[in-house]
């Protein structure tokens, strides 16, 4: 890998409708443009704190472990700023937070990630790390041991449209088994909080779910067997499960704080390449302080182990992603294609490169 590694609803209207009241605020571009037009706009206001985003999974644990260590708060007090965590369950609630302007940057799923920039027209939100690939799985109730068993069966998903939401309706397509967004078809899908999916499942509301790490491993432990392993359906078992993601707008005003952040970014990727089992207590102590709940150390140690986490955001991965999500209804493909496409301008790694040249690692290549 080029960067640290570690071997092994909210409907989409409304979401639209947040992007388009957004846009008045968010102009194209990166962080290198907003250099060269500084003299035509008025300086912004200098920024106090970084409002982060992060989920309270595994998949996010370069956040968890930047946030416990220190290692945010270390690279941003150069620059005179703080950092401000707040947890969401999944993706279409932060990217409402960052369209609302009341969030900076967040750890995010593909598939947010792409409603953003297609709501948007390409316009309010840049890619510009990568964190984790892995990490998710179809766990189900004893007795389902192949996919035409699922017919009639009920699973949950975070939130309707977040990555796990699209890839089970994928797959499930893929298998010949019909869902629709409303909960109908062969098989029904209910998205919910993962907590509340779990207690679902614990009294026999749902038969399954398509879920993150920890909660894979939570499942488990409940009585689940896992029916797919998400790594098996991609080359080289490598898919995008955990991006950073920025307003754009934040980007092109504050790029020295975002690079700042990129830099406690990756002292976590690093923390958790040199001490998995350390790096593992850090985002367990992390979920405690967050959160008020920590997992059982054998949730811990399974969990963790499941997922890579790299600053490569595997952007051929999140094209298929997106791929996936057009195939089952849940984006519009001529939205992408009037944002100038993918990669087009979503990606901008100018600064992820500096921070790792500049920490001796190699650097990510550019889509």
């Amino acid at each position: 890998m080029p960067a640290p590694t570690r071997p092994r609803p909210r409907p989409l209207a409304l979401l639209a409708l947040a992007a388009t009241l957004a846009l008045a605020a968010c102009s194209p571009g990166g962080a290198a443009e907003s250099t060269d037009s500084a003299s035509d706009e008025p300086a912004a206001a200098p920024v106090k704190t970084v409002r982060l985003g992060f989920f309270p999974n595994l998949t996010h644990a370069p956040a968890l472990v930047g946030l416990q260590q220190g290692l945010f708060k270390s690279a941003l007090k150069e620059a005179g700023v703080t950092v401000t965590p707040t947890a969401f369950n999944a993706g279409p609630d932060a990217v409402s937070a960052l369209f609302g302007n009341s969030l900076d940057i967040t750890y995010i799923g593909p598939n947010p990630t792409i409603n953003a920039y297609a709501e948007s027209q390409g316009e309010a939100v840049r890619v510009i790390a990568g964190a984790a690939s892995g990490g998710a799985a179809l766990v189900v109730r004893p007795g389902i041991t192949e996919p035409a068993q699922l017919e009639g069966a009920t699973l949950a998903t975070p939130q309707l449209g977040n990555t796990q939401d699209v890839a089970l309706r994928y797959w499930l397509g893929q298998q010949g088994l019909t869902t629709d967004t409303e909960g109908g078809g062969e098989v029904s899908i209910l998205p919910q909080a993962n907590a509340e999916g779990l207690t679902a499942f614990q009294t026999g509301q749902v038969d399954g779910a398509w879920v993150p790490e920890p909660w894979v491993s939570e499942y488990v432990r409940a009585g689940a067997t896992v029916l797919v392993d998400e790594t098996t359906l991609w080359p080289e078992g490598q898919f995008v499960t955990t991006n950073v993601l920025v307003r754009t707008q934040f980007l092109e005003q504050h790029p020295e704080v975002v690079e700042a952040f990129l830099a406690g970014h990756v002292a976590a990727l690093q923390s958790i390449a040199e001490d998995p089992a350390a790096a593992a207590q850090a985002a367990n102590a992390s979920l405690q302080s967050l959160t008020g709940a920590s997992l059982d150390p054998d949730i811990l140690e399974r969990a963790f182990a499941e997922v890579e986490f790299t600053a490569d955001p595997l952007p051929a991965t999140l094209q298929e992603s997106a791929d996936h999500a057009v195939a089952v209804g849940l984006l519009d493909e001529a939205k992408v294609t009037g944002a100038g496409g993918l990669p087009g301008t979503l990606y901008d790694l100018t600064l992820l490169n500096r921070v790792l040249g500049e920490a001796g690692l190699p650097e990510v290549a550019a889509p």
